[in-house]
């Protein structure tokens, strides 16, 4: 899958806040932080806690609800070791909906890593 999926409308998502939707089988966090929407994979990887249901800082870091690991909902970097990140995922706006392009393993290039909001 490499086009972009809708998740949610506009406001669905209260500011500072995230929610978790199941797009081409992985789960994924969606935040909204001050009217800008970030995805990133939604499992920690310590010990597989919803990201999506942890709490969101003024400097656009996500709070583990499990065992407060934090990571940057712009690219997925673990806030207290940056060589470590989950997976983010471009987002866009289309038609007041919050879309979200997940990209299989296979089809992941530095490329995209390194500009994940480029459209294919």
């Amino acid at each position: 899958m490499s086009e972009f999926v809708s998740v949610a409308r506009v406001g669905a998502i209260p500011d500072g806040q995230g929610a978790t939707f199941t797009i081409a089988g992985r789960l994924v966090a969606v935040f909204n932080d001050g009217g800008e929407y970030f995805a990133i994979d939604d499992l920690c990887p310590h010990m597989g806690a919803s990201l999506g249901a942890g709490e969101l800082d003024d400097q656009g870091n996500v709070a583990c609800p499990w065992h407060a690991w934090r990571f940057k909902v712009c690219d997925g970097t673990w806030t207290d070791n940056p060589r470590l990140k989950v997976d983010s995922f471009a987002v866009r706006i289309e038609d007041d909906e919050i879309q979200v392009r997940v990209l299989p393993p296979e089809a992941t290039t530095p490329e995209d890593a390194k500009n994940p909001a480029a459209d294919p």
